[in-house]
């Protein structure tokens, strides 16, 4: 069957309310935003996601969180973005605060069919120890918190340390965007766009991958693919599309 499917809405036609999405891009660099968009347009809600953050106000999975759609999210960073302050701090959406290194590292290994793994990023905090607020109540208190988590010591050859355990992350669907990608869906990631782009797409059961360039395959040279197309369902050719800076620093002028 052929994975080019005529549209972002087509591709995310099938997303239903209370699925989990695993969705690519950092900050506003490699985000599948024509997606985003596509599955803001339906009367989905009750989203589930995993992200390394959540867009801004106006752009990326921004556009979800003010309309409310999201009941929770996953995620390593959650700057640039006043509603999501709001709604956190308000007890309207649950988060899930996750070192980021930890966060790729969970949705590489849901990927590769790995349920849970020790590292020694967060031991001694609340990441380990518990009492992160997920969720917040009316009132300010906390409402939900996370758990604490087995630690583990190891011995190394010159000392030993201890490591907490993380379990993997899977999603139903994974949302990506990619530079390139051919009509078997093999995807090349442009730049530092290639970041949570891969770990996303190999974490969904279902991935859907809009691309700005759409060539035939056999057209990439096997060294050049970043992203085999066993991992990905459906491709969608959006061009080149506008990019988005989400804070802009400029020198004074002299």
């Amino acid at each position: 069957m052929s994975k080019i499917v005529t549209s972002a809405a087509e591709a995310v036609a099938d997303i239903a309310s209370g699925s989990c999405l695993a969705v690519g891009g950092f900050g506003l660099c490699g985000i599948p935003d024509a997606l985003i968009e596509a599955l803001a347009a339906r009367d989905v809600t009750d989203l589930d996601i995993i992200s390394n953050n959540c867009g801004t106000d106006e752009h990326g999975l921004g556009i979800l969180l003010a309309d409310k759609r999201i009941r929770r999210i996953t995620a390593s960073y959650v700057g640039e973005n006043s509603e999501f302050a709001r709604q956190y701090l308000s007890g309207e959406l649950e988060v899930v605060l996750t070192p980021q290194g930890t966060l790729a590292e969970k949705l590489r290994a849901g990927g590769a069919g790995i349920p849970a793994f020790f590292t020694p990023a967060g031991v001694g905090t609340p990441v380990a120890e518990g009492g992160l607020p997920w969720r917040y109540a009316s009132d300010g208190s906390v409402a939900v918190a996370s758990p604490p988590k087995e630690v583990r010591t190891f011995g190394g050859r010159w000392s030993d340390r201890r490591y907490v355990l993380e379990e993997a992350l899977t999603a139903d669907y994974a949302l990506v965007h990619a530079l390139i990608g051919d009509t078997e869906g093999n995807l090349v990631f442009d730049k530092s766009a290639r970041n949570f782009n891969p770990l996303a797409a190999t974490a969904g059961r279902i991935c859907l991958a809009e691309v700005e360039n759409l060539v035939p395959a056999g057209d990439l040279d096997p060294q050049q693919i970043h992203l085999p197309g066993i991992f990905v369902d459906r491709v969608v050719h959006t061009g080149a599309r506008p990019k988005h800076i989400e804070k802009r620093t400029v020198a004074e002028e002299r």
